[in-house]
């Protein structure tokens, strides 16, 4: 086992409060604590007067993954993305899907320790282009998702964030300088939304999307789980993709996805096909160039259709592709378009499941 790990990890956004608590800085919750106790997300404590991750180098389990899965469509298409989170959340969201590890309270959730440079070691001996940080978020574990990073960098591997974007803009400035892509979840589109169902607030999300799309080069995508009677009227979608338009770029990928009854909502209906497709004809409308649906078999929804001449430049089914019809430049191979995105030559040949890893075996 590589050296390295530990169970605590001193951290870097925090301040000492006159009252003898500290704080907490990596997140807009500016969580205040005495000894011991630990933050809303449960992985940063106070410990020895200081804020310490409890998580650095464990994680709740690593899996091969197609990169489609994250969703991103436009970063590296058909290739292999190793997938790891910790445990824990910063957001409170009432619908999550992956609870179990996001609300985890017990540490046992964290059956597998790996140092940084196994990680890359692992992603690089399988394959992978690139390694994600997911499942749950990795503002919480900010520390070690950099340290990770850092050492894939070194080997030629990737780096993906694929979060909620609610963190404050220095340790944003500091996560971001590593990724090389991102898919950040908009939840929603009202402040009231976030109120209620993440216990968070909208300002800071969207702080973090103008932040990415205009002062780095990081690729950016987006997706927004749309809950029946909560995030899926016009009035909202059309706020949202006019926004998204207009702050961001038309360029930047939008995926819908469908939500489907757990964790503390399982009174709401699964979302119907049909709420994807309004919402997707939506952002078309208000000018995106690249609107996805997910978690649901759309055929015209997984396709990436050229801006300029409306023909299919990259055909999916699932997480597999079906076509490529782009240029070694980037370009539409019918008319020439420059195509937004960081793509290879040739595509990946992903053909495989998703496919847990034993971390172990490359210590």
């Amino acid at each position: 086992m590589d050296t390295n790990c530990a169970a605590s990890f001193p951290t870097r956004y925090w301040q000492a409060l006159p009252d003898g608590t500290v704080q907490c800085d990596t997140c807009p919750h500016h969580c205040k604590l005495k000894e011991g106790q630990h933050g809303i997300c449960f992985v940063r404590a106070c410990w020895n007067g200081q804020i310490v991750l409890t998580t650095y180098g464990r994680s709740s389990g690593f899996c091969v993954d197609p990169i489609e899965k994250k969703p991103l469509n436009h970063f590296l298409p058909g290739t292999s993305i190793l997938s790891f989170g910790t445990a824990g959340c910063n957001l409170t969201c009432k619908f999550c899907q992956n609870w179990h590890i996001s609300r985890s309270r017990e540490t046992d959730t964290l059956a597998a320790e790996a140092a940084p440079a196994t990680i890359a070691r692992a992603a690089r001996e399988l394959g992978c282009r690139s390694v994600a940080f997911t499942y749950n978020d990795p503002v919480v574990f900010l520390e070690y998702a950099v340290d990770v990073a850092q050492a894939c960098h070194a080997v030629g591997v990737k780096t993906v964030a694929v979060t909620a974007g609610y963190i404050e803009p220095e340790p944003r400035r500091d996560l971001y300088a590593h990724m090389d892509a991102a898919n950040v979840d908009l939840k929603g589109f009202t402040d009231a939304f976030y109120r209620r169902f993440c216990g968070a607030r909208l300002q800071p999300v969207l702080d973090t999307l103008v932040y990415l799309a205009r002062e780095t080069k990081v690729w950016l995508e987006l997706t927004t789980l749309l809950i029946p009677g909560a995030n899926d009227s016009d009035a909202e979608l059309d706020a949202l993709t006019r926004w998204v338009a207009c702050e961001l770029g038309p360029h930047v990928p939008l995926h819908f996805t469908a939500f489907h009854p757990t964790w503390q909502m399982t009174d709401r209906p699964p979302t119907p096909a049909a709420t994807l497709t309004r919402a997707r004809e939506q952002a078309l409308r208000n000018g995106l160039h690249f609107v996805f649906t997910g978690n649901v078999r759309d055929p015209a929804g997984s396709v990436t259709y050229c801006p300029a001449c409306g023909k299919p430049v990259i055909g999916r089914d699932g997480y597999n592709l079906t076509a490529w019809h782009l240029t070694e430049n980037a370009r539409c191979a019918f008319c020439g378009a420059s195509i937004a995105g960081v793509f290879e030559e040739q595509p990946g040949a992903w053909n495989g499941a998703c496919a847990p890893v034993d971390i172990g075996a490359f210590s």
